[in-house]
């Protein structure tokens, strides 16, 4: 104890004690007190109540007492100490030794002892007998233990650097994570060596700090936990902390017994033991006899809280803590359990529960998680710290070389930056000192070298240079980019000239290397750490491999015998290893040895690993994880946590040389490339690790720490490239965790990288090193462990960060001074964007403060946020007042306490943009509001007010309403989320009046909270502007009452568009009051009254408001008016047509009663009507009730009925309609589908029906018949899916020729048989009027008769898929033979046979007029293509034309009487055929092949054409062939033979030459060579049509186009692909000049066969097409024709007036020669197809187009495709098309624009179009729409393509619902749409005619 020895001091102890004295006296018995009441006098017990109850009584009489004896004497005070001692029971032991002590010495000077006295020294001496011996064990084993920990202190300081002080050790207290109840076991702290903090400064801490002394000194009876890092010092502390209890120092007070166990010396004990026998045998000295220690134990189990249990070193303990349930049992302290059981029952309290116990660990761990009472952090070292003990290390206060080599060394610690990080923890900082001690004596012993003139070098010194000036090799596995910072030294010697500051490590890896070359440099003289390491290379690799073995086995002590001898002798003398005394079970000391420090041993282990072949990349691998600093339940602890830091850092090139020194054994460069292997696989781990988007932030902070180890920058950007913001939560961090973060964020160059610090601690140190982070862009602070002093620190490192766009500052304790500071900084951070100082303390002044200083200094500012501070609106309304006089604000967003945030803009339009203002759930007064509302009276315009959420009252929203009009507002008010009844809404309703600025007001009541915006227009309001406002009260709850009211408050010139009242409670009342009120609403466009519980009568109430109201031109009802309920009106119009009204009711329930009420008062209705009955239950009797009145309707336009016709019986009775009235055009009727039934003005002549899908019996056949048969003017019919059959189809047919049908019956999908198909076949015979018949029995069920009024008319027929046998083809031939008008059949895939085909042939022999017939059919083509030719050529003599073409037969017979004039009179021949055109195209046909038709040819006499396309050569065969051929037919005239490219063989060539009657020759594809090129040029002398499509090459062009010059008489001519030089150019121009009967010519493709990219090289030629007057068709596609060659054929086109085709497709015609040519083009009348894609046409060229196509009255084909044409050329061109009506094909594929609706509106000006190309134009379900409107129109339309668009499953349904009226549409392309594969599948089995794959 340190108590001073004077008598007064035993008085200032009892006033210390009083309370607890006073409660252990008052649990005292009564007799006890009684014997301490004789000591008082009798006076100072008489003021005690004798009414009071006993324990008042008895606490009142101790109180008595206690207060006596502290006025009394000082030696009564130690009597009355001494008897308290000696009477009393349940005296903690810590106070009783503090009396007893006290007491004793008190009474050194021993007075008289009084009678009283004597009676009571008698009384005690028993109990004294009993009790003292124990306290004499007790204190004789307290003073063993502090001598055993004296000597332990001592052995440990032995080469302590400086003094160890708790009071200088500062420790950050922690909350625990649970709540445990139990009871306090300990006395009140005694306030010995106490430090108050309070006291302190703070020494730049941002947490609640306190020095490790306070914070033990409340520990008593509690489990508290110490944390602290790797090398801070715990050990060291808790040794200390033993000692000063050994000296009766510290907060442990010395009655207690110091119990200091380490867990890596608990790791020994294998076996179970008792407590005593842990106590005894592994702590306490081994003395005493039995009965001592049994004393003892007594005594300790006694007084438990009279023990103080020290854990050392929880990461090292190799066991897990059992967990148990918390538990009062208390456990057997002298039954053996684990070591691990020993220490869970002493943290649980199962073992002497109210004992201390303090536990070291390096951080939370969940096994002492839910076990602590106190937790503590220890914190590292600041820059004094640092200095302090670097002087200390170097002994500065030594003489004078030791002062100057200190303060070098600390000046260097204190500048290096990386070593300064490091410091912040003691181990860290020794090590540092150790490596800096060693490269200053390096550096001194080179300088005393130099002084010393000695240039030359011993023998040993020269090896050590061979050694350490090893080569590194580049290129290598394992190489990595060296620094960039600076060059970093080589440890090993070789940069011996360079400054100590350049030979300092980079690294903590390279540090200690350094220091444990130090450490061996100490056994010897030589220098060099890699021939150091060279020459230990065997003690360094066993003390590798050991640490390793300590790694894997997670130990850190090692038996001396694990350790050779010879090693362990090094080890010693160098400081490798330490020794460490163990006590053995029977108390005998055993040596053991561990690593001087952690942090050693772990890099040697991490040594082990980069030099040993032995550690496989498996285990390297399983060792290389990154650790995390929150706690796991899966890793709670790690005792070599930074072994993979080291790793890393042996990775860099640096390290080579020494590592490639450890692990060499056998020399050879095979081990120097296994280490550079080593570190390449370190490298792709790192890089493993980088590309993980899962890692925490305590994980990441580990990989930047690695990746700075590795010193690899490439590594860092890849990193930083994942994730641009590293985000750290609840981590504490140190100085060198901010050093590698800075590594990090400086690698990623110019993009830059984000900070977010969560709840993480650090002290102000941290942030000196936060500012090398260069490239910062983003730094963010969150955690009430931030305030005004981290503010100021940070302030000054602000300006630094010159890439930083955002700073946010929130959740912290900041105040207004911090503020202040910090506002100033950022103002000096030229680019700042975003500012957040949220959820702090600032009042209002602050935020004027330092809004006026971001809004007025900081020009780049985009965001500042300020939201839940200590502000009120005071603050608002200075922030609303600043947009007066700060233009570039923006927003200014309030909400509530919560979000306070204003947004600037930087761009140069912000003057144009007008800010908005949202002050959102404010619950303000009256007297607020108007403030507020002042406030932004004055503001310049503003976009939007948001007041959403705000509590209003009648007041407040009247101040409000009266305030509107003073707002300049553009856009709108919202007041969302507000509460609000139905009495409020006259308030603002009356706005709509009193507001001009106001156009509309949305109210939204229910369901709560209300929705209410006041939609403001832009600028200055005009008169227009105000007669059109909108008003929305939809869901307010509002019955007919309140609707009265609110229209009243309307007035009668409110100038409302548009009044939305629905989901209310209006039902038909109120919609009367509404109606009666429309004669005030003027402007009125739309009315929305839904769900207003309207009946009926309601219905009937619009119905006659439609006819008697003028503007009401649409109303819409569903439900019979309980759902939708819309009123549509028209603009108001005195004079002109009426306007279309129309009255539609959907989805109800109608009656016939109901029909009548509501035609009734329709047929009042004077305008043109649409009547709509969709989705209704419409009875027969209704229907029929409905069609009753449709006749008297004479204004009805359209009646719909969709999905309201069901029956078969219903749908008659409409179409009847088509007898009852004249008007009808048209009827479309199917069941749950559209139907409709359009009427005209005026009397029609035409009309159409169509009715489908409904089942037919022959009852109602028969009515159908009846109703068509009085039907006069039909013009389409559509039947098809009516379930029909053989006989309804029969049925049908018999009325037919008495049915006046004028285009087209449709009997498709009506379930026809082969029987059935005969039936309609024959009405080619019997009805005249039949044109063609179009049938299909398999997939498509087509059946389509055609009709004509030309009495003499062709017919056809066409049958496809109906798998027809050969009876069935007699049948046909009888049909053909009975029809004479029939000229045309068509057979498609019906599965024919050849002899089937041949005996349908046979059977036209007798055919006596002209006729066609045609089979398609798979297998006709090849060899079977011959032999069908052969054989309809041998069976039937009057073919006049055969021809295959791919799989397609095709035949015309001629007439008979040709056949008598040919054959000539004799009868005994055999009549010659008459065929003169035979054609073999693309049908597969090989050149041997047509051997087989030599002899049928020459039975050919009037053969006049051959035409031969194949994808072959000819061969031999097919060339002899040909020559016989040419050499036989005498009137052959026209020869085509079209093959792939080959060489023209020389004997074809000379039979063309003796061939005299050929006038039209084409040779596609074969090469005339320099042979044949001759003769070929005396053929083209005759030619009137020569094609030369890739025939020619290089060798013989010039040849054969000088041939062309005298072809006087050539009327067509192709040259495409001619390759031309100068020469052979020149030349084709004078030919061209020279062909003045040129008709046709063909030059495509020159350019690119010229190999010219310039297209004014082919000008020439077009300057010699200048006199070709004749030109009918021309084709120079492929020219890349640029403006020059544009313009010559500009200057020709008025000369060529016979000109019907030009194609200059894929050439670079501009948009303004595009402009140009059209014009020219004017004069061309009788042009017909105008190609012009893939060109640079655009918007001008379209102009053009509206204005010159129309007077080009015959084109027909027209392609723009792969042009620009875009919005506005679409818009031109779709004018041209307006005068096209004989336009055939359009193709607009890829044009540029996807707005090609008018274009498609405007084909139902083109009647004759058959194909539609849009294609690849991104075009969406608008053009699809509007096609789908304009095919009905386009009745010869056969394909559109639409591949590759925007059309969805809408569009594409509008195309098939178009479809069905479209029976001659073939092929609708949709291919490459958004259109999925299901829905394209659904629509295809609707119509098959859809297409949505690539072919």
């Amino acid at each position: 104890m340190d108590e001073e020895a004077e008598p007064e001091n035993v008085k200032v102890v009892l006033v210390q004690e009083f309370s607890e004295l006073l409660t252990i006296l008052s649990s005292q018995p009564s007799a006890t007190i009684e014997q301490l009441c004789q000591m008082l006098p009798k006076a100072a017990l008489t003021g005690i109540r004798q009414s009071a109850s006993p324990d008042t009584a008895l606490r009142e009489r101790v109180t008595t007492m206690l207060e006596y004896f502290t006025e009394a004497s000082a030696e009564e005070c130690c009597h009355f100490l001494q008897t308290v001692c000696m009477l009393c029971e349940n005296i903690p032991m810590r106070l009783e030794m503090k009396l007893m002590s006290v007491a004793w010495h008190g009474n050194n000077v021993r007075r008289s002892p009084t009678v009283k006295e004597e009676v009571l020294a008698s009384s005690r001496s028993d109990y004294q007998l009993i009790k003292r011996p124990r306290i004499d064990y007790w204190e004789e084993n307290i003073h063993a233990v502090a001598n055993l920990l004296s000597k332990r202190w001592k052995q440990l300081t032995e080469n302590l650097v400086c003094e160890v002080s708790l009071e200088n050790v500062w420790v950050t207290p922690r909350g625990i994570s649970r709540v445990r109840e139990k009871p306090d076991q300990t006395p009140g702290p005694s306030g010995k060596g106490s430090k108050n903090p309070d006291n302190e400064g703070d020494l730049g801490s941002v947490e609640p700090r306190m020095p490790l002394e306070t914070f033990l000194s409340g520990c008593a009876g509690k489990v508290t936990v110490l944390i602290g890092p790797s090398g801070s010092g715990k050990s060291l502390l808790m040794s200390h902390l033993g000692q000063q209890w050994a000296r009766k120092l510290g907060p442990i007070p010395p009655s207690v017994l110091f119990v200091l166990l380490e867990f890596r010396q608990l790791n020994i004990i294998r076996h179970s033991l008792s407590l005593s026998e842990l106590l005894f045998r592994h702590f306490l000295p081994p003395t005493g006899s039995s009965a001592d220690k049994r004393a003892i134990m007594d005594y300790l189990l006694s007084h438990p809280d009279q023990s103080c249990w020290v854990l050392d070193g929880y990461d090292e303990f190799n066991s897990k803590l059992p967990t148990q349930e918390p538990s009062s049992k208390v456990l057997d302290p002298e039954s053996p359990r684990t070591v691990p059981e020993l220490i869970s029952g002493l943290l649980n309290r199962q073992l002497l529960p109210g004992s201390t116990v303090l536990i070291t660990c390096r951080a939370p761990c969940r096994d002492l998680e839910a076990l602590s009472d106190k937790v503590g952090h220890l914190m590292g070292w600041n820059s004094e710290d640092i200095k302090e003990y670097v002087y200390s290390f170097f002994q500065v206060k030594g003489d004078r070389a030791k002062q100057e080599f200190g303060i070098q060394a600390a000046d260097l610690l204190l500048s290096t930056r990386h070593l300064l990080s490091m410091s912040a923890l003691p181990a860290f900082c020794n090590i540092c000192c150790i490596c800096l001690e060693h490269l200053l004596h390096v550096k001194s012993t080179e300088m005393d070298k130099m002084s010393g003139g000695t240039d030359g070098k011993s023998e040993t010194n020269k090896r050590k240079d061979r050694v350490e000036q090893m080569p590194r090799e580049e290129g290598k596995p394992g190489n990595e980019e060296r620094r960039t910072e600076r060059e970093v030294p080589a440890m090993d010697g070789r940069s011996r000239h360079l400054s100590i500051q350049d030979q300092i490590p980079f690294t903590l890896t390279q540090i200690c290397l350094t220091v444990l070359g130090s450490f061996l440099r100490r056994d010897t003289n030589e220098e060099g750490t890699v021939y150091i390491l060279g020459q230990y290379r065997r003690e360094v690799h066993e003390l590798s491999q050991l640490a390793w073995e300590g790694v894997e086995s997670n130990k850190t002590l090692f038996h001396e015998k694990d350790i050779s001898p010879d090693v362990l002798q090094v080890a010693n003398r160098t400081g490798i290893l330490s020794k460490v005394e163990v006590q053995s079970d029977n108390g005998t000391l055993v040596n053991y040895y561990c690593f001087t420090q952690l942090i050693l041993q772990e890099f040697l282990g991490a040594l082990r690993i980069m030099t040993s072949q032995h550690v496989s990349d498996d285990q390297l691998k399983r060792r290389f994880n990154l650790k995390t600093r929150w706690t796991t339940k899966s890793d709670q602890k790690t005792l070599f946590e930074s072994l993979q830091l080291y790793v890393c850092g042996l990775a860099t090139l640096d390290c080579t040389p020494a590592l490639v020194q450890i692990a060499r054994s056998s020399g050879g460069a095979e081990i120097q490339y296994w280490v550079k292997k080593r570190q390449e696989l370190i490298c792709q781990l790192l890089k493993r690790l980088c590309n993980k988007n899962t890692l925490t932030g305590p994980k990441m902070l580990e990989l930047c720490h690695c990746i700075q180890e590795c010193q690899n920058h490439e590594l860092a950007r890849h990193f930083v490239t994942t994730r641009p913001t590293l985000e750290l939560r609840n981590i504490r961090l140190l100085p060198n965790d901010i050093d590698a973060l800075a590594f990090v964020c400086n690698s990623v160059g110019d993009n830059g990288v984000g900070l977010d610090f969560g709840a993480c601690s650090m002290e102000l140190e941290c942030l000196d090193v936060l500012q090398r982070c260069q490239n910062l862009q983003h730094l963010c602070f969150q955690s009430r462990k931030y305030g005004d002093r981290f503010a100021e620190k940070l302030s000054t490192i602000l300006p630094e960060f010159k890439m930083l766009t955002k700073l946010e500052f929130c959740a912290t304790s900041l105040t207004g001074v911090g503020a202040a500071t910090l506002a100033s900084a950022i103002q000096k951070c030229p680019h700042i964007r975003v500012i957040n100082l949220s959820n702090n303390n600032l009042k209002d002044a602050v935020i004027k403060h330092i809004a006026d200083v971001f809004f007025t200094n900081c020009s780049t500012l985009d965001l500042v946020m300020l939201g839940q501070n200590n502000s009120s609106l005071r603050a608002v309304e200075y922030l609303i007042q600043k947009l007066s006089t700060c233009s570039n604000i923006q927003d200014i967003h309030v909400d509530g306490v919560k979000t306070l945030k204003v947004t600037l803009s930087q761009s140069s339009d912000a003057n144009n943009q007008k800010p908005s203002i949202s002050l959102l759930n404010q619950n303000w007064s009256k007297s607020e509001l108007k403030r507020i509302a002042a406030s932004v009276g004055t503001c310049p315009p503003l976009s939007v007010l948001d007041l959403s959420g705000c509590q209003w009252d009648v007041e407040t929203l009247r101040t409000l309403a009266q305030s509107v009009p003073r707002f300049n507002v553009t856009e709108k008010i919202t007041l969302n989320d507000s509460d609000l009844s139905v009495g409020d809404l006259v308030i603002l309703t009356q706005l709509l009046s009193d507001c001009a600025a106001v156009k509309e007001l949305l109210i939204r009541l229910e369901p709560s909270p209300a929705q209410v915006t006041l939609q403001f227009s832009e600028g200055k309001q005009t008169e227009a502007a105000e007669n059109s406002k909108v008003l929305s009260l939809a869901c307010c709850g509002l019955f007919p009452a309140d609707l009265e009211k609110v229209l009243k408050s309307l007035g009668t010139s409110s100038g409302i568009s548009l009044l939305d009242v629905s989901g209310n409670h209006l039902n038909s009342k109120g919609l009367k009051k509404l109606l009666d009120f429309l004669r005030h609403l003027r402007g009125i466009r739309k009315i929305e009254a839904s769900n207003n519980s309207i009946c009926l009568e309601g219905v009937v109430l619009l119905a006659g408001a439609l006819c008697n109201h003028v503007n009401l031109s649409h109303v819409q009802i569903s439900n019979e008016g309980k759902d939708q309920l819309t009123l549509h009106f028209s603009p108001y119009k005195s004079f002109g047509k009426e306007q279309l009204k129309t009255f539609r009711i959907n989805k109800s329930n109608l009656k016939p009663a109901n029909i009548t009420a509501i035609c009734e008062r329709l047929l009042k209705c004077r305008s043109d009507l649409e009547l709509d009955f969709s989705h209704c239950s419409l009875p027969d009797e209704a229907v029929e009730r409905l069609c009753a009145f449709l006749s008297k309707m004479k204004f009805l336009r359209k009646l719909n009925v969709n999905h309201s016709i069901m029956s078969t019986g219903a749908a008659l009775m409409l179409v009847n309609c088509l007898t009852v009235s004249k008007r009808v055009t048209s009827i479309d009727l199917r069941p749950c589908a559209e139907s409709y039934i359009h009427f005209d003005e005026e009397r029609t002549t035409h009309s159409s029906c169509r009715m489908t899908h409904f089942t037919m019996n022959s009852e109602h056949m028969n009515r159908l018949t009846d109703i068509l048969l009085q039907t006069s003017h039909l013009y389409d019919l559509d039947l098809s899916s009516n379930q029909l059959g053989d006989e309804g189809v029969r049925s049908f047919l018999a009325a037919l020729p008495k049915l006046n049908i004028l285009r087209c019956v449709n009997l498709s999908n009506n379930g026809l048989t082969l029987h059935g198909l005969f039936d309609v076949i024959r009405m080619l015979c019997t009805c005249e009027n039949v044109c063609a018949v179009d049938i299909s029995l398999t997939e498509e069920r087509r059946c389509l008769i055609w009709f004509s009024q030309h009495q003499d008319s062709e017919k056809s027929l066409r049958i496809a898929e109906s798998s027809l046998e050969r009876d069935h083809l007699v049948r046909l031939a009888e049909i053909v033979f009975a029809c004479s008008r029939l000229t045309k059949v068509e057979f498609l895939n019906n599965l024919l046979l050849a002899d089937w085909i041949e005996d349908f042939v046979q059977l036209l022999n007798s055919m006596e007029r002209t006729f066609c017939v045609s089979f398609d059919e798979n297998w006709i083509q090849s060899q079977e293509a011959i032999n069908m030719v052969c054989r309809c050529l041998n069976i039937n003599r009057r073919i006049h034309t055969i021809r295959v073409h791919c799989t397609t037969l095709q035949l015309c017979f001629t007439k008979a009487s040709r056949l008598t004039a040919v054959s000539g009179n004799s009868s005994d021949q055999p009549p010659s055929m008459l065929t003169e055109n035979i054609g073999l195209l693309d049908c597969a046909v090989e050149g041997h092949q047509l051997a087989a038709m030599t002899s049928i040819i020459q039975e050919c006499p009037a053969l006049t054409e051959f035409q031969f396309l194949t994808h072959s050569s000819l061969g031999q065969t097919g060339v002899e062939f040909l020559c016989s051929v040419v050499l036989a037919l005498p009137k052959l005239t026209s020869l085509s033979i079209a093959s792939k490219v080959t060489w023209l063989d020389e004997s074809l060539a000379e039979a063309f030459s003796q061939a005299t009657t050929i006038q039209c020759l084409n040779l596609s594809g074969h090469v005339i060579s320099e042979t044949t090129a001759p003769l070929m040029s005396r053929l083209f002398l005759r030619l009137r049509s020569l094609t030369l499509s890739h025939c020619v090459r290089s060798g013989t062009t010039l040849l054969l186009v000088k041939a062309l010059e005298q072809c006087v008489s050539l009327e067509g001519l192709c040259l495409d692909t001619l390759p031309l030089d100068e020469e052979s150019m020149a030349c084709l121009a004078q030919s061209l000049r020279n062909l003045k009967s040129i008709r046709r010519l063909k030059l495509s493709k020159i350019t690119t066969a010229l190999g010219n990219t310039e297209a004014n090289s082919v000008l020439p030629i077009a300057v010699a097409l200048e006199g070709l007057t004749n030109i009918e068709a021309l084709e120079l596609e492929g020219w890349r024709m640029s403006d020059e060659g544009t313009e010559q054929l500009t200057s020709m086109l008025p000369a060529w007036t016979k000109l019907r085709r030009i194609s200059l497709s894929n050439n670079s015609i501009s948009d303004h020669s595009g402009d140009q040519l059209l014009r020219t083009l004017k004069g061309c009348v009788c042009l017909e197809e105008l190609h012009m894609s893939s060109n640079k046409l655009g918007d001008v060229t379209a102009a053009s187009m509206a204005l010159i196509l129309p007077s080009l009255t015959r084109i027909t084909v027209l392609d723009l495709s792969e042009n620009a044409i875009g919005h506005e050329g679409s818009a031109s061109l779709s004018e041209a098309m307006v005068g096209l009506k004989n336009l055939t094909k359009l193709l607009l594929t890829s044009v540029g624009t996807s707005e090609l609706c008018a274009v498609a509106a405007n084909l139902a000006h083109c009647p004759l179009i058959q194909d539609v190309g849009l294609g690849w134009n991104n075009c969406g379900d608008e053009v699809a729409v509007e096609l789908a409107k304009v095919m009905p129109l386009c009745q010869k339309l056969t394909r559109i393509d639409l591949e590759s668009n925007n059309v969805s499953v809408f569009g594409a349904e509008a195309l098939v619902k178009a479809l069905q009226v479209c029976p001659a549409l073939q092929l609708v392309r949709l291919w490459k749409n958004q259109v999925s594969a299901n829905n394209a599948s659904r629509l295809r089995l609707i119509d098959r005619r859809l297409n949505f794959s690539p072919t």
